[in-house]
């Protein structure tokens, strides 16, 4: 048993945290504030190769063990949430296209996906429909050798940059709904970007509505070229997903203790450093205490999906790291006092940010519900 990283993803940590303390961390604060779109920081994450993080070597991606790849979210979110998110849901997508795709939509979409030339995200919440995805009401009709499709999609990271745009529909509505979806390649030209969602924190990146309006898709984009495998496509894509949003949670929770431990040395009250005072010093460790169980439980459910479906341990991670994000945030404010109410220091940044990875990926309760299920049927069990 190895609680360390090897040589190879220690050298890959030692990178991202030289790329993030250079061109993220310094900008962050002032181009959130800004409504800026992070340009500068999209085109390092091109020269570093991260969007081909999912994508095989083959085609010319980086094909990362997923510790490297939640490594890459940890860090990333350490610097800034929000732009993480720019490589979160094109990960996903480039993921579902390398597993499930036919040989053509791999060899027409992958190479440029893994150079990020183009760019992706994943459309699957409706204004009706977020963790009952079985009640989308998204329709592709086939009409000869097309798809016509109809409907809205909300929450979509990367919206307007999104070329293709794998969306979640329903084929057929006589089938148990599980059985009636599938996920089609949209290309940019046949879906609207039709507002920006105002958004508490993860700024950044935009989040957006996007309509359909009788779509003609090609049958060709159907991913995998079979209908009715689109919820399993998902999910599958989704316990993926769950990494990612625990390890951006394990970021965010661990530049709130940074945050909170540089303060309290700094910050003096009553003649002496606040971390002389006990109450802080508290604080600070049930932080650190609940930080470094939040990533040993992040990388080992990282370890645990390369060899397969890691329904229970992804959900796990998720949950509590995103948990203890929530938490960090708020100690780290506390520590701050009403500094940390102030845009001048980045917890307030940080506060606003953790709860979205309370929420994305599947909430908190369902992941809840999907870990006891787990265990009541056998699937998964506590203990070795």
């Amino acid at each position: 048993m190895d609680f360390e990283l090897d040589d190879d993803q220690r050298m890959f940590q030692r990178t991202l945290r030289e790329f993030v303390n250079k061109d993220i961390v310094p900008v962050a604060a002032q181009w959130e504030r800004e409504g800026r779109y992070p340009t500068e920081i999209v085109e390092r994450f091109k020269e570093l190769g991260l969007f081909g993080m999912t994508v095989p070597a083959a085609y010319g991606g980086l094909d990362l063990d997923r510790v490297s790849f939640a490594l890459v979210f940890e860090e990333i979110a350490r610097g800034w949430m929000g732009v993480a998110g720019i490589l979160g849901s094109h990960s996903l997508a480039a993921w579902m296209i390398a597993q499930y795709g036919t040989a053509e939509q791999k060899d027409a979409h992958l190479a440029a996906l893994a150079s990020g030339d183009r760019r992706t995200g994943i459309a699957l919440t409706e204004p009706g429909a977020g963790t009952d995805l079985q009640g989308i009401m998204t329709r592709a009709v086939r009409d000869g050798d097309h798809y016509v499709v109809t409907g809205t999609k909300t929450w979509i990271t990367n919206a307007r940059h999104a070329d293709p745009l794998p969306v979640l529909v329903k084929t057929s509505v006589e089938t148990p709904a599980h059985r009636g979806m599938s996920v089609l390649l949209i290309d940019a030209g046949n879906f609207t970007v039709s507002r920006d969602l105002p958004k508490l924190g993860y700024k950044g990146t935009e989040t957006c509505e996007v309509v359909l309006d009788e779509a003609r898709v090609p049958v060709s984009a159907l991913l995998g070229g079979i209908e009715g495998r689109g919820m399993q496509q998902v999910l599958s894509a989704l316990e993926l997903g769950r990494v990612n949003i625990a390890a951006r949670a394990v970021g965010v929770a661990q530049c709130a203790y940074d945050a909170a431990l540089a303060y309290a040395k700094d910050r003096h009250a009553f003649g002496q450093p606040i971390a002389d005072f006990q109450a802080i010093q508290l604080k600070l460790a049930d932080m650190a205490t609940e930080i470094q169980a939040a990533r040993l439980m992040t990388y080992w459910a990282a370890s645990r999906s390369a060899a397969g479906a890691v329904n229970t341990e992804a959900a796990m991670a998720k949950y509590f790291a995103s948990e203890v994000a929530l938490r960090a945030t708020m100690e780290a404010m506390r520590v701050h006092g009403g500094y940390g109410y102030s845009q001048e220091f980045v917890v307030e940044r940080l506060y606003r940010d953790a709860p979205l990875m309370a929420i994305g990926e599947g909430t908190n309760d369902v992941n809840r519900l999907v870990i006891a299920r787990s265990l009541i049927s056998g699937a998964a069990r506590v203990g070795w």
